[in-house]
């Protein structure tokens, strides 16, 4: 009897190592079918691109980095591909709070009047154009003790393939007023629907009564549409492929390990809604013209570091 036991109880011990064999067979081929996809679907994403930056880590920079709670993403917009004279056109910094999964968007007006160090006072956009993203880096610290742990800097030139990749169906947006100036295209006003170079048009737009105010105002709101968008179920499959058009306009620091965290609390849908912020504070600033700068925003300072201290540690 106990030797039938015996029998029986070997059988069952193969069978199973059999099956065990058999999902472990599966699984890997499974692993390695996902990631010739996703290599494929990147060189496919790649392929579609125009443009690049150098990718020889042209930028210095000394932001500290590591397994922080708390992460400071500096956003830098610009018009040419790290042109010793280029300003950056737009200024945003994307705070992540990983224990919350609370994400926070700050946008920094271009002409906000701060002390650049070893420029003396400037605009704030100019910190790009002499030092890169360490003078932005440095003037944020200077100015609003504010620490960048990162850098993004994506090439406006590839905004309107980022959008059309992420948005093929457009984003849907009220344009309160004919927009064409300055744009290189022409938006007539009402609820409609915007594609690449129309989009890239109406957050880049200045020309009129609110100036930059409207601008990141608009730009807040496309963030946040295209933010949901990129989250999608139908875009989370293309990511491969989203990620090889996108690659070639961003030049960034920003390490794997934090992408693929907040990816992951991004797919999983445990990312609370993203909350705006934008510097110059209202009530905190005037409208001043330097002789040198032209128009300028004259900031005070201990105002705005204080208001966005605040809207950083509120939950």
């Amino acid at each position: 009897m106990d030797r039938v036991k015996r029998v029986r109880v070997k059988k069952v011990k193969k069978k199973r190592r059999k099956i065990i064999k058999r999902l472990f067979t599966i699984l890997l081929l499974l692993i390695i079918a996902a990631a010739g996809y996703s290599i494929y679907e990147y060189n496919k994403g790649l392929s579609e691109s125009d443009g690049s930056f150098t990718k020889d880590g042209q930028f210095e920079f000394h932001g500290e980095g590591s397994d922080l709670d708390e992460v400071n993403i500096l956003v830098l917009g610009i018009d040419s591909r790290g042109e010793e004279h280029s300003r950056s056109d737009s200024m945003m910094v994307v705070h992540y709070n990983q224990k919350q999964k609370q994400p926070k968007l700050i946008s920094i007006m271009r002409d906000s009047y701060v002390d650049i160090p070893g420029h003396d006072k400037q605009k704030i956009n100019a910190a790009y154009a002499f030092g890169g993203p360490e003078l932005v880096r440095k003037t944020l610290k200077e100015n609003f003790g504010l620490d960048i742990n990162y850098y993004a800097v994506v090439d406006f030139k590839g905004f309107a393939k980022i959008v059309d990749a992420i948005a093929p169906d457009g984003i849907e947006v009220d344009v309160p007023k004919k927009m064409s100036y300055g744009i290189g295209t022409t938006i007539e006003p009402g609820k409609q629907i915007l594609h690449g170079d129309k989009l890239l048009g109406y957050v880049r737009f200045r020309h009129d009564r609110e100036s930059d105010f409207g601008r990141v105002r608009r730009q807040q709101e496309i963030f946040s549409k295209l933010e949901k968008e990129a989250m999608s179920m139908g875009n989370i499959a293309k990511l491969p492929k989203l990620l090889g058009i996108i690659d070639p306009y961003v030049e960034t620091n920003i390490p794997n390990g934090f992408l693929f965290s907040a990816g992951k609390d991004y797919i999983l849908g445990s990312v609370k809604e993203t909350k705006s912020f934008r510097l110059p504070v209202d009530g905190s600033f005037t409208n001043k013209t330097d002789p040198t700068y032209g128009a300028v925003l004259d900031l005070d300072l201990e105002q705005n570091k204080e208001a966005l201290h605040q809207f950083l540690d509120e939950s």
